[in-house]
């Protein structure tokens, strides 16, 4: 009946038609402004022949369509509000056409329908879902709502509350979830997916399912009472409000969108959606949450380049070291699948690798995420040892022990006599440079580092980084590896903290000067949260462990003097170390931690820090909020601009990704390089500039001026 490069339309037996979703091109099906024209000329098509009895919506890919292409929001987003009303109008013409049909419709969803994939589900009568299948209107996370008739047609099939839920926290939803949310109306297993849509149909042509009154409903004001809805809109306000925080609208807008549209009709509905929408794309929030969105898969992009270049496979692993870090290492690596020898000389640092191991296991146990059995099986896969044998056999190394070159030197060295030929060595080390480790290897084309970040199972960034003389193969291997662990690896070249502590260290030293300079730790921890950190400076010295960063300072002093010898004599996080304050680990850094009922440190003030520093501080000196938020970001934004330039990392997207992934940069600023863009590097040298008598490190690179100049950003 038709066919186009993304989807056709057939006639089956008895007067039914089939929509097949089946892009020529790529692995999955997107609703990109070609396919929805395809789609609308399908439909006009469809409205042109008689005695159809039924239409049945279907996918032939893996999944049955993945959303919009959002490498087509920029022109929509930076173009004028017709623009946007342009860009939405063909999905909801074809939407509401397929709403609209002389004869019932059903849907076959398969694999993902997110999204616009989800939407055209909606307006569908009938949905049919596989039990492995997941849906769900992810929008939010982008910093938007749904626009293609999501926030009008979910309520009214599921109810304003779920709804919310839904649409707010933005969560895809598996099978069961859905079904028992009314979302859709059956669940089936994937081989009889097909075969029961159809037959779902069949009924309703013969009346025996009454999709007339469906249609009535998801066209119709809400069915709830003044009372009701007002009730249900104050509490969802104030859940949706309290989790999202003040940093992303978009959640509290789509429970004020659903509110003031619960009483009108669908088109009037729509007409409501589409404002928020439109607003929303305009917002600072928006831009970085697509931008990170566009950038995860340009990062995940170049992972799979060189995961394809990887001949080596790895089956058996090995965590040399244990401890937290180790033991971490360990977990990540049985959890999916591979055997594990952890090595250790000391039994105390092996039962604490395994007691982790352990800990997280329970935890998803506890959580319903795994069964007992299942934890016992991952936790069998790994085998603590005092010695290296067996170590043989293994095909990549992970080096984890302590922060130390001529320790971890000795160490690596020894190791590389007993592995095989072709066994890949990799160190996990924070800070120390690949090329001095490399110096007492046999084979360092073998060796690399790849550094995770603690918590190593709940952290998704793995720096990959390449020595001078690690061959490709290597890295290849090394990248499917990380990939292989569920991890996000970015391939950065050798130098002292390499990418994310090299750029982390500048703005401690900034945080430490701060507190030289009279301002109060806790405070700045208040602005920092509140500007987007999930934890301010001080409190995330105290998680990292203050040993395990002053063990750090030495590599980036030395690595960098032309900037980090500006910085003052008095460091305050070496002078709590030099004290004995290590942090968490043991109950007292600049805070102090007591463990909760949940066996979680909480932590609570300890005057006698203030006691501690005020020998080697200033009077206390009122920093405004502003001078804060400068002095702490200013040192990490130049430091990143030198990593970029001098080639450590290779573009803005893969840097942004890594203080994002690595830091926990806040998302909604979308990275640092995208936020120096949203805010101007105009402005930024010239914040920079105000601070100047603070030293080199506030000083941004000549590139950075001469792009300031001439008005250019990060991303074109």
């Amino acid at each position: 009946m038709f066919q186009a490069n993304n989807l056709k339309l057939q006639s089956l037996d008895d007067g039914y038609v089939e929509l097949h979703f089946d892009a020529a091109k790529g692995s999955v099906n997107v609703f990109n402004q070609a396919t929805l024209a395809e789609l609308l000329e399908a439909l006009s098509v469809l409205g042109q022949q008689s005695k159809v009895k039924g239409l049945l919506l279907t996918s032939g890919k893996g999944v049955f369509v993945a959303g919009a292409d959002i490498t087509e929001f920029d022109a929509a987003f930076n173009g004028t509000e017709t623009d946007r009303r342009g860009f939405l109008s063909s999905a909801n013409q074809a939407f509401n056409k397929i709403e609209s049909l002389p004869f019932p419709t059903v849907v076959a969803i398969n694999g993902f329908a997110l999204g616009g994939g989800f939407e055209i589900c909606l307006a569908c009568d009938f949905r049919v879902m596989s039990s492995k299948a997941e849906v769900g209107l992810p929008e939010t996370k982008l910093g938007i709502i749904p626009g293609w008739g999501g926030t009008v047609r979910l309520p009214r099939l599921i109810g304003f509350d779920n709804a919310v839920q839904w649409i707010a926290t933005g969560d895809h939803k598996k099978a069961a979830a859905a079904l028992r949310d009314g979302a859709v109306d059956a669940v089936v297993a994937p081989e009889l997916l097909r075969d029961e849509a159809l037959g779902m149909l069949v009924r309703a042509a013969k009346g025996q399912l009454d999709y007339q009154s469906r249609r009535e409903q998801k066209q119709s004001p809400l069915l709830l009472n003044d009372i009701e809805l007002g009730m249900s809109i104050r509490t969802c306000r104030d859940r949706v409000a309290a989790k999202a925080g003040p940093n992303y609208p978009a959640p509290v807008t789509a429970v004020e969108v659903l509110a003031k549209a619960a009483g009108m009709s669908r088109d009037e509905a729509l007409e409501v959606e589409f404002q928020a929408f439109s607003d929303l794309s305009q917002t600072p929030q928006c831009r970085a949450l697509v931008g990170m969105f566009l950038n995860d898969q340009y990062i995940s992009s170049i992972a799979k380049k060189y995961g394809k270049k990887s001949t080596k496979t790895i089956e058996h692993t090995t965590a040399l070291g244990a401890g937290i870090m180790g033991g971490g290492i360990a977990y990540q690596n049985a959890i999916k699948g591979f055997p594990v020898l952890m090595k250790d000389i000391n039994t105390d640092s092996l039962a604490l690798g395994m007691s982790e191991a352990n800990k997280l296991l329970a935890k998803r146990v506890d959580r319903g995420r795994m069964s007992a059995l299942d934890a016992g099986n991952v936790l069998s896969r790994i085998m603590p040892s005092l010695s290296y044998e067996g170590i043989g056999n293994t095909d990549i190394v992970i080096e984890a022990v302590v922060e130390n070159a001529k320790i971890k030197g000795i160490v690596l060295a020894e190791v590389e006599y007993k592995l095989a030929e072709d066994a890949i060595l990799v160190s996990n080390t924070s800070t120390i440079s690949i090329d001095q480790l490399a110096d007492n290897l046999k084979r360092p084309e073998n060796f690399c580092g790849m550094h995770f970040f603690n918590p190593v199972h709940a952290m998704p960034l793995v720096e990959v980084i390449r020595g001078s003389k690690t061959s490709e193969g290597t890295l290849a291997a090394v990248v499917a590896h990380a990939q292989a662990l569920g991890k996000k690896p970015i391939v950065v070249n050798d130098c002292p903290g390499f990418l994310v502590n090299r750029v982390l260290f500048p703005a401690v030293f900034g945080f430490d000067m701060m507190i030289v300079d009279g301002a109060d730790f806790q405070q700045v921890d208040r602005v920092m949260e509140a500007w987007g950190w999930p934890m301010g400076p001080a409190y995330l010295m105290d998680v990292v462990g203050i040993d395990t960063a002053v063990h750090c300072f030495p590599s980036i002093l030395e690595g960098y003097p032309e900037r980090m010898n500006d910085i003052y004599d008095v460091s305050p996080t070496k002078l709590l170390f030099e004290n004995s304050r290590l942090g968490q680990k043991n109950g007292k850094g600049y805070y102090v931690y007591e463990t909760d009922k949940r066996g979680k440190p909480k932590k609570s003030v300890d005057e006698s820090v203030y006691a501690l520093l005020k020998p080697h501080t200033k009077a206390s000196q009122a920093l405004n909020d502003e001078d804060m938020v400068a002095r702490f970001m200013i040192p990490m934004c130049i430091e990143l601009a030198h990593c970029l330039e001098e080639g450590v990392v290779g573009s803005p997207a893969e840097a942004d990704m890594a203080v994002v992934y690595g830091l926990g940069f806040p998302a909604f600023r979308g990275g640092i390089f995208r936020w120096m863009d949203e805010i101007g590097l105009d402005k930024f040298c010239e914040m920079a500039g105000r601070h100047h008598q603070l030293g080199k490190l506030y000083e941004p690179t000549e590139r950075m001026r001469e792009m300031a100049a001439k008005g250019q950003r990060y991303y074109s």
